[in-house]
């Protein structure tokens, strides 16, 4: 189904503002991390999950809950491991200019939501 003509420029402006938002824009932009990061932390959660199952079978509670910790470690390493940003692509506000600033002090949702109550006001809904 076609969009309206309202709902296409709607689209347009919020591609256009989250084009505009320099935090958004930094966040998006990020490279993911290293794949062989990746493959050490599933060797690692495979080892720790055969000493859970030698603690299991030789009937060791220390060697079990030893495992785990084996199995988490090499999890948490690979979830927390840096990631390296990349620059923002899009218009950034200028940096004397007070419109960028005040841009930048307000949410996304503030704006948005300031933009539907000039239109509402306007009679454009």
């Amino acid at each position: 189904m076609p969009l309206s003509e309202y709902e296409q420029r709607v689209l347009e402006q919020l591609e256009r503002d989250l084009g505009s938002d320099v935090k958004l824009g930094s966040a998006m932009a990020r490279a993911s991390r290293r794949r062989g990061r990746y493959v050490w932390a599933g060797v690692g959660v495979v080892a720790g999950l055969g000493i859970v199952v030698t603690g299991a079978v030789t009937q060791l509670v220390i060697v079990g809950v030893a495992g785990f910790a084996v199995m988490l470690a090499a999890a948490i390493w690979a979830l927390l491991a840096p990631r390296s940003t990349v620059a923002a692509s899009g218009p950034r506000p200028a940096t004397g200019s007070q419109t960028g600033r005040r841009k930048a002090d307000k949410g996304f949702m503030a704006r948005m939501e300031e933009r539907f109550e000039r239109r509402r006001e306007q009679g454009d809904i």
